[in-house]
């Protein structure tokens, strides 16, 4: 029986989980209890959901580490494919951001002129891209730098270094949605203004809510980082998040050129 269920080859043959399915529930709950509240009829189906999906991350994220690091499930033929979704799961993240710069561009290249022929429209006072944007920018550069400190000091085996850097990475994108977060509190306008504030938080909330996901991603990596799971030859893990934050990185850049300086905004004088 023993040589029955010896493993004769370098693929993952994935157990039964029930994650899939309920993550799907979760999901689904935390989507109509968000209608809901948005409709004024209380949080409370949000914040099962909410609940239900932290459950979910936490379980699934544990069989996965339990797989990859104690049952030796992740070869390098299953890491090559990890790898594989890995980049194909940042381009369709690519494909997101498009659709909301399409839609940036759009309104702002051929303003109407029901918003009076210019951009930003009359009455809208856009923020200073060089105080606060500028600050976050310089924020989530340094953030990939100090990421990437972290992936050599692994590769190098000083552990130490891979905590530190971590640790820095984390408060750099803790930083940055704090000041993001009293930015949208103090802006001059609000998301049912109009086009405008529609595309623009959008846009950049969609891209904070990214780094929120990246700064938990990261988090869990330090924490199995501090618990000795991450090998120089064996930590995909970290690697996803370094790419993933790196991409985070990459987008913020294009917002800030393109909706906070507007450098592909051409003026226009109503007809």
């Amino acid at each position: 029986m023993a040589e029955a269920h010896t493993k004769s080859h370098d693929y993952h043959l994935v157990d039964p989980s029930p994650w899939p399915i309920v993550g799907s529930l979760s999901a689904l709950t935390t989507t109509g209890g968000a209608v809901i509240w948005f409709h004024n009829g209380g949080p409370w189906v949000l914040i099962i959901g909410g609940l239900m999906l932290a459950y979910t991350f936490f379980s699934w994220w544990r069989d996965v580490i339990r797989e990859g690091e104690y049952k030796g499930d992740h070869t390098p033929v299953v890491q090559l494919g990890l790898r594989y979704g890995m980049a194909l799961f940042i381009a369709s993240e690519v494909m997101f951001f498009v659709a909301w710069f399409w839609a940036f561009f759009n309104a702002s290249l051929e303003p109407t002129a029901a918003i009076g022929g210019v951009w930003p429209p009359k009455g809208v006072e856009a923020l200073d891209p060089w105080h606060l944007p500028f600050v976050n920018t310089l924020i989530l550069l340094l953030s990939g730098t100090t990421v990437t400190w972290a992936h050599h000091a692994l590769q190098e085996g000083d552990r130490q270094g891979l905590i530190q850097g971590l640790v820095l990475t984390v408060l750099l994108g803790l930083s940055f949605t704090s000041i993001q977060a009293y930015e949208y509190a103090h802006a001059a306008f609000h998301f049912k203004d109009g086009i405008y504030s529609s595309t623009f938080y959008m846009a950049t909330g969609f891209h904070g809510a990214h780094v929120i996901i990246g700064t938990i991603f990261l988090i869990v990596c330090l924490l199995r980082s501090m618990a000795g799971h991450f090998k120089p030859d064996h930590h995909f893990g970290f690697e996803a998040a370094a790419w993933y934050w790196h991409f985070v990185d990459v987008v913020w850049v294009f917002l800030f050129f393109c909706i906070y300086i507007g450098i592909f905004e051409v003026p226009h004088a109503a007809g």
